[in-house]
């Protein structure tokens, strides 16, 4: 039985690269590493211009007791500059590293020296605390944090392999290719945590994955693997959860409140190399595609190499893009400048003509055709919010769940009115949030 959930689309997979064995990039001549590539607050630089860095090295430290990820150097070399450019989130802090090509690897890069069942939970958390490991889905929420909150209150991990956005196959490929990376960082998860039971969801259309888990995990009592129908937005938590154990997970809430945490595949194997090298988050696999792509790929690519030097390294463009995004297609975000850097989120990198863009119809206007409603995976009103959000109406926004949606795009993607109804919800989010801000700052005074 194929696991699933209610709502979601079929979308078109565009699984391109589902063949294409991870490479690994060559030498970029300078990365360039954002020093907030997480939720929580920004890290503090660590190095001045000038100074010689190595391969590991920490550049960037979040201050006690703040939320956030440490962030190392990708390479070794000489910091050029400490620069703020723009990204999706606002003004960011850049350091700026010319790569002198030799990746002298930074001493104090140590592998965990004892056995883990030895290992405490507090020393776990220091590991993955150290290598600013954060959700390499996308979420890039702090993974140590995400450990410490859910000690105690859960039974249950879910390790999210689905990979539901189109083109993306970066986990695919590592499932493939390094799947007891993840199952080495699974069993870390499941003692840390002190549970006895982890699932390995992974949709149903990638069967050669899921054949090289189970083989894997045929011995373990504790690891079983998931096979979950293909559908979209099946890797949203919220929908694994359901899916998985039938509970829906209330706005608001977190998956502890309902016994259960959720890690991405590529994050699991982050812990392990992490744990058993002494590695840090220093680099991820980015699927690189679309229909302006000369040789899509999927590359192993440090953090903090441009978009433009990873597309170079796949023969270029054969035509004029119309949109770059990082991420994928549906929840992804568009790029404006060929100069942003791969980060620790970055999990793919596709470049579409305008034969990808959407067709504008003439009118656009809502028909009331009930489809944005039925597709929606969090059972909201979709164009109910849209309504009120194009009448500023931020009130009636969050009566009918605004802040319950998850952005997958479903409506927008299925709406034959044409109707951007999840950029107007999220612009009704950003209002609401303003709000809540105002009136929380008003109460200090």
């Amino acid at each position: 039985m194929a696991y699933t959930f209610q709502g979601g689309i079929h979308v078109e997979e565009y699984k391109n690269t589902r063949r294409c064995r991870i490479e690994i990039m060559p030498q970029p001549a300078q990365v360039r590493i954002p020093l907030r590539q997480h939720i929580g607050v920004p890290a503090i630089p660590l190095v001045k211009v000038g100074e010689q860095v190595t391969m590991g090295q920490k550049i960037g430290e979040i201050p006690d007791g703040r939320l956030g990820c440490a962030v190392h150097s990708s390479v070794s070399g000489v910091v050029k500059a400490i620069e703020d450019k723009p990204l999706a989130a606002g003004n960011v802090s850049f350091v700026v590293i010319e790569n002198d090509g030799l990746d002298t690897p930074c001493p104090d890069m140590t592998p965990y020296q004892g056995k883990l069942s030895d290992a405490t939970a507090d020393q776990i958390i220091e590991i993955v605390r150290e290598a600013g490991i954060t959700g390499m889905g996308g979420a890039t929420f702090p993974t140590h944090a995400k450990i410490g909150s859910a000690i105690g209150k859960v039974d249950t991990i879910i390790i999210n392999c689905a990979e539901c956005e189109p083109f993306i196959t970066a986990n695919h490929r590592l499932m493939l290719e390094n799947p007891a990376s993840i199952i080495n960082g699974c069993k870390i998860l499941l003692k840390v945590l002190g549970v006895h039971k982890a699932w390995l969801a992974v949709e149903d259309n990638k069967l050669d994955a899921i054949g090289r888990l189970e083989e894997l995990t045929a011995d373990s009592s504790m690891i079983e693997v998931k096979i979950m129908k293909t559908k979209y937005p099946q890797g949203d938590e919220r929908q694994l959860i359901y899916a998985l154990t039938g509970q829906e997970l209330p706005a608001g809430k977190l998956p502890a409140d309902v016994g259960c945490v959720v890690f991405n595949a590529e994050t699991c194997s982050a812990i392990f190399k992490a744990f058993a090298q002494g590695m840090p988050s220093i680099k991820r696999i980015v699927t690189v595609d679309g229909d302006c792509v000369r040789r899509p790929k999927n590359l192993l690519v440090p953090i903090g190499t441009t978009i433009q030097d990873v597309i170079e390294v796949c023969g270029g463009l054969t035509r004029t893009p119309k949109k770059v995004i990082t991420g994928g297609p549906m929840m992804g975000n568009a790029v404006w400048d060929p100069q942003q850097p791969v980060m620790k989120g970055t999990s793919a990198i596709l470049v579409f003509s305008d034969r990808f863009d959407k067709p504008k119809n003439a009118a656009v206007s809502c028909i009331r055709c009930g489809k944005c409603i039925q597709n929606c995976p969090m059972h909201l009103m979709p164009m109910y919010i849209a309504q009120f959000a194009m009448r500023d109406d931020w009130t009636r926004a969050a009566e009918y769940g605004a802040m319950s949606c998850v952005e997958c795009g479903s409506c927008s993607y299925n709406c034959p009115g044409g109707v951007e109804i999840v950029q107007h919800i999220r612009t009704a989010k950003a209002m609401i949030r303003s709000a809540s801000a105002r009136k929380a700052a008003i109460a200090k005074k």
